[in-house]
Order: structure tokens, then sequence, then C-alpha cells
């Protein structure tokens, strides 16, 4: 089986819709898919309707956190997307994200940047408009050559000239929500050092200790000597593995499957939730 647990749709910052995202999945060699999209789930709807024979869909998101000042990016697996308290919490983080981008759009303005709310919202869409498409908007400006290149700190890395907070999660409380909605929590990417700070392993072991389920390891921005390293934590830890692409469509370059999951952990994960259940493709329309 080949397994990839981390990608996002025009629901947030990809560029395929849901239903290509799937489609493009089963065209890639997937058995199993999990459509992660930044503190939502509303792109599930279409990729369910369009899933092909063949290819198994998660549903899950990704939520953005906050610990001591350092990013930190959830996964959050097979939890029951009704839940309240957690539904309210991803609306939250939502609900900020638009004056947040606003807020960076006038920032890169003071900065002698030529970029307009319009454009930003063009290349949105009906998305919950983040970082990447501040960025994609610098790509097409000509001021950075890829949207990679605009997450230093010249332009939007945490603490950046043109960074701006919105509200997130303390990653405890994310656990804990997720936990109470019948889901599985797995660390995202936790090295990523091109990001920005990353987490100390301490406060990783803390995280383990309040019920997180596992860490990312295979993933583009871990380098093999990272990667080794992780999977040595996650061991001491007690946590499970996971390997995904990460797959923004035509806005990143990691391509679906590029990482996987063994199929062991996958089943370890599906055992471990009870908020959903994953969903086999039975063929689905086309759009």
């Amino acid at each position: 089986m080949r397994i990839d647990l981390h990608a996002h749709s025009t629901a947030s910052d990809g560029t395929d819709t849901p239903a290509e995202l799937v489609r493009h999945a089963a065209a890639a060699g997937l058995d199993v898919v999990a459509l992660t999209d930044h503190d939502t789930v509303g792109g599930y709807g279409e990729a369910l309707a369009a899933l092909p024979t063949g290819l198994t869909l998660v549903t899950g998101a990704e939520l953005s956190c906050r610990l001591d000042g350092i990013g930190v990016h959830m996964l959050a697996y097979l939890f029951d997307p009704e839940e309240p308290e957690l539904a309210r919490e991803r609306e939250l983080v939502r609900d900020d994200r638009t004056p947040r981008a606003r807020t960076m759009v006038d920032k890169l303005r003071a900065l002698g940047v030529d970029v307009t709310w319009e454009q930003v919202a063009r290349i949105a869409g009906d998305g919950s408009v983040g970082r990447p498409h501040v960025a994609t908007a610098l790509v097409e400006l000509g001021v950075v050559p890829t949207v990679s290149d605009a997450f230093t700190p010249d332009w939007l890395a945490d603490g950046g000239r043109a960074y701006a907070e919105k509200h997130e999660l303390d990653p405890f409380d994310a656990i804990r929500l997720v936990k109470a909605a019948g889901g599985v929590t797995v660390f995202a990417h936790p090295a990523a050092v091109k990001r920005g700070r990353c987490v100390p392993e301490s406060a990783m072991a803390e995280l383990a200790a309040a019920g997180l389920d596992g860490i990312e390891v295979d993933h583009m921005d871990h380098d093999a000597g990272t990667r080794a390293r992780l999977r040595g934590l996650a061991g001491d830890l007690g946590l499970l593995t996971t390997g995904s692409s990460d797959y923004h469509g035509s806005r990143k370059t990691c391509r679906l499957g590029e990482y996987t999951t063994d199929p062991e952990i996958y089943g370890e994960i599906t055992r471990r939730a009870t908020g959903a259940f994953p969903v086999p493709g039975a063929g689905g329309r086309e759009r």
C-alpha cells in the first residue's frame, strides 16, 4: 500500500480542487490519501464525491498552533468534524486569517512591494487565505523566485519583516480537543528549520506525555540525518512515525506520494480513531 497522509487543496492553500486532488492521488498510484487543509474540513465533501475506485480518503486538518512563540502545525486525523469545541476553534483560526493577511499586505507595501489585497484575494479564491497566497503574490511580482523563498526573515517567516500573527491554538489544547473529538494527532514537519525556529526535544517529550500520537518524520523539509534523529526520538517517546508529501499542487515542488507512511502505522492510526473512519472510493463522479 502507498499512503500519503498530508495533502492540501484549494479549500486552504493548495492549487488542486479537492476533486482534482483525489484524482491526481489515484493517478500517482496512491492507495490512501489524507486531505489535511489548514484549519478546515471544507473540501472533504467534494473530495468524497469525486473519490475514484481503489483510493481511500482520510479526513483530516492541519491545525495552526503556537508554543512559546514558535509556530507548530498539528495534523489531526479521523476526528468528528461536527464536534462543537474543536469546530469552534477551527472557525476562530479561519476568521482571523483574512485580517492577518491584510496586515501582511500592508507591511509589504510599507516595504515598497507593490502587492494589493485584491491580488492576494484572487490567488486565494474560495480557500482559507494564508501566507502561501501572499507568497504566491510575491512570486507573481518577481520579488522572490519561489513560494519557499518568501518564507525568510526578509519577508513572511515567523518574526519576519512582513509577518503578522493570527489566532492559534496551544498545541496541548489541540491534542486535547482532537482526542475529545475521537481523532489522532501527529506533529507535522517538527524539524523544518528552513521555516524558522523549531520546538526543542524537551517540548516534544511534553507533547508526547500529553497524548500526542506521532510525528511526521519523512518529509521534504527533513534531510536524512534529521529523519534518523526524529525516528530515534519517536522510538524513545513511544510515538508513531509517518511520512507524507505535504502536497500543495503547483504551489510547491513536492509530489503526491513523494514520501509515504508505513501501512502498519496507518493501521494503528485507524485503530486509535473513533471520531471518523477512512472511506474507500466507489468511482466518484467527474467535476
